[in-house]
């Protein structure tokens, strides 16, 4: 029997295909001895947008830490930093101080590049690399996700898709094979939406847009804006649409979203917009129109409000 996928489903998925997502596994960690890192954003700062530097913890035992928080990790673990928040990670206690990201070896080809501690049997093993994902550009979404995502894939022993998706990981790493780096960047994508819809799972009846798109009747709602955001929608289109009253829609958006159904129609057409202006050669007046805005100067007026400065100049600016 075939399921038809669900409003929820429907969203996310929407939302993936509407913006970039891209993986890059850069380096692979193993180290015979204990280290650590300092807390200092490296990562994140070797590509531009939002970048989502993780690491996936292959063998042996690690830790991360942010602030005062330490969180222990176990084989097959993965951690993203979905804002690329500064973290430490590593091994033990009292280990060298290290800059993995600064000590990748050069001029390898073909494979992923492997920064050594150690000369001893191996102790730990990480996998560590960045996601570039415009849609944590997306106010709704940014706001919903915390510091850190973390998934227990399972690896090694599961037969999950997340286990699947790290044990496929660990071969491409160690492989030399054609084609294996642009597969790791594939499966790096995998293995985030993994963590997103984990995400959803422990949301569900709590707040935000990941909880928004587990509820029934907003995900009915929120799937028809992603669907056709060109359209003039009205609140009483939208309550039609996710089958409660006008006002029972508003107290909801505003109890789960923390905004109105009109308010997330216009950050879902910014954000579309903010896309148009940063990957087409569009005029802005085009880029005003298709975003749903009835003249040029309501569009730079609505977009300088949201984003701190007008189309024309966000534009000079991101390029």
């Amino acid at each position: 029997m075939i399921e038809t996928p669900t409003a929820e489903a429907d969203t996310l998925s929407a939302l993936l295909r509407a913006v970039r997502l891209s993986g890059s596994l850069q380096f692979c960690v193993a180290a015979s001895t204990d280290w650590e890192t300092d807390d200092k954003p490296r990562m994140a700062r070797m590509t531009t947008g939002a970048v989502v530097p993780f690491h996936v913890l292959v063998s042996g035992s690690a830790w991360v830490r942010i602030g005062d928080s330490t969180t222990p990790l176990a084989p097959g673990d993965v951690v993203a930093f979905p804002f690329g928040t500064g973290h430490a990670i590593g091994t033990g206690q009292g280990g060298q101080l290290v800059a993995p990201s600064q000590e990748v070896p050069q001029g390898q080809t073909g494979r992923v590049p492997v920064v050594r501690y150690g000369d001893g049997p191996l102790r730990s093993r990480l996998l560590c690399g960045y996601l570039r994902c415009e849609a944590l550009e997306f106010r709704p979404l940014a706001t919903a996700l915390p510091p850190m995502l973390r998934l227990a894939s399972g690896y090694p022993q599961g037969d999950g898709w997340a286990a699947v998706t790290v044990r496929q990981m660990v071969a491409e790493a160690d492989s030399f094979s054609p084609g294996g780096l642009s597969l790791l960047e594939r499966l790096s994508e995998t293995l985030f939406i993994h963590l997103l819809r984990q995400c959803m799972a422990e949301a569900a009846g709590t707040e935000g847009w990941l909880a928004a798109i587990t509820d029934p009747p907003l995900a009915r709602c929120l799937a028809a804006i992603h669907a056709d955001p060109d359209r003039d929608w009205t609140v009483a289109d939208l309550s039609a649409t996710a089958g409660l009253s006008r006002s029972a829609l508003t107290s909801r958006f505003a109890a789960v979203l923390a905004t109105t159904p009109r308010r997330y129609v216009a950050d879902w057409r910014l954000f579309r917009a903010r896309q148009a202006l940063r990957t087409t050669s569009n005029k802005i007046a085009t880029i005003a129109y298709e975003a749903g805005y009835s003249s040029e100067a309501a569009f730079n007026r609505a977009f300088a409000r949201a984003f701190g400065k007008p189309p024309a100049r966000w534009r000079q600016d991101a390029a």
